[in-house]
This record gives structure tokens, C-alpha cells and sequence, in this order.
């Protein structure tokens, strides 16, 4: 391995952590593409009220619309919330007939 003068890592090392850290500076570009004028015009005011750039004040707003604040609720939580005004339903389950038996994966 060839090292040189510079905290003893070799060629290779250095040019690895100079990509990694061209990497952490990369940034995504989005495009939108038959944007409205008036939502042109409205992200303008919005942007100008804020004291912002329009692509500052769409960043802001991207950034707000995927951080999701509330509490992620499961699916049985969520129909619950959703349909539980309408009431349940009493179901007569008839005993079983024979007892519950461990699953065969064996064909």
C-alpha cells in the first residue's frame, strides 16, 4: 500500500472519505411541470409572507406535508375510530366440536 505524508492513509482511503463526503452534500431536484399559474401566483404570496424564496417556501412545504406529527394509528384503531359510532355486532359462536389442534406445515 502506498501511504502518503497526509495522517498516514493511503491514496485510496482519501479519495473513498472524499467521495463519501461529496455524497452527504448531494441534494435531490424536483421538477413540477404544468403547475397552474394562480397556484404559481398564491406560492409567490405565501412565500413573500413568510420571508422566504418561492423554492424555500416549497421546500417548506414538502418538508411539512412528509413529517407526519400525529401518532401513526394501527388499522384496528383507525375502523374503530371510523365505524365505531355505528355500534357492533353480537355474534352467537356455536361451541367447538372438537379442540383447537397445532398447525401442520408436513404434506
Amino acid at each position: 500500500m502506498h501511504r502518503n505524508e497526509h495522517c498516514g492513509q493511503t491514496i485510496r482511503e482519501r479519495v473513498m472519505l472524499s467521495l463519501m463526503a461529496l455524497e452527504v452534500f448531494t441534494m435531490a431536484a424536483v421538477s413540477v411541470r404544468d403547475l397552474d399559474d394562480e397556484v404559481k401566483d398564491r406560492l409567490r404570496v405565501r412565500a413573500a409572507a413568510n420571508g422566504r424564496s418561492m423554492e424555500a417556501e416549497i421546500r417548506a412545504i414538502l418538508v411539512d406535508a412528509v413529517n407526519d406529527t400525529k401518532e401513526s394509528v394501527g388499522l384496528l384503531a383507525a375502523l374503530e375510530d371510523r365505524f365505531g359510532a355505528l355500534g357492533g355486532a353480537e355474534l352467537d359462536l356455536p361451541p367447538r366440536a372438537t379442540p383447537p389442534r397445532a398447525a401442520s406445515f408436513t404434506p
